[in-house]
C-alpha cells in the first residue's frame, strides 16, 4: 500500500479532512487526517525507516490485544501510547486496519455524530 492509497482509506465519511501542518523539512510530509466539524485528529499519516505508518486512537483494552495479535502494531509514536497505537500498514491484514481506522474515526467524531451502545444495538 503507498500514501495515496491510505489517505483514500481515511475518507470513510464526509467529515474527514485531509491536512498538512507542519512546515519543518522532517514534518512536511505528515499527513493529518481530522474531522473538518470538531478538528480532531483520528489518523496521522507519516513515513518512517523506510515504513509506511499511521498512528491511530483505540480504547486502551483494544490497543493492548492488537498488540498482541500483529507485530504490526506498536506503541504510538510521538502520542500517548495508552490512547493511540502507531500501525505498519504493510504488516497487517488490510481488513483489519480498515477497522482500527474506523474505530479512530468513531472515537474522535463530535458528540452528535457518535452512536450510543444502544443505537448501534438497533442497527
Amino acid at each position: 500500500m503507498n500514501k495515496q492509497s491510505l489517505i483514500k482509506k481515511c475518507f470513510i465519511d464526509d467529515d474527514a479532512l485531509e491536512t498538512y501542518p507542519w512546515e519543518k523539512d522532517e514534518y512536511k510530509d505528515c499527513c493529518v487526517m481530522r474531522h473538518k466539524s470538531n478538528n480532531k485528529w483520528f489518523a496521522l499519516i507519516f513515513e518512517m525507516n523506510g515504513k509506511l505508518l499511521i498512528n491511530l486512537k483505540a480504547p486502551p483494552d483494544i490497543i493492548a490485544v492488537l498488540k498482541e495479535q500483529y507485530e504490526g502494531i506498536l506503541p504510538a509514536w510521538h502520542m500517548n501510547k495508552k490512547h493511540w497505537c502507531t500501525v505498519d500498514v504493510n504488516n497487517i491484514p488490510a481488513d483489519t486496519l480498515k477497522e482500527i481506522i474506523k474505530i479512530s474515526f468513531d472515537i474522535t467524531a463530535p458528540k452528535n455524530k457518535r452512536l450510543s451502545v444502544k443505537d448501534k444495538c438497533k442497527s
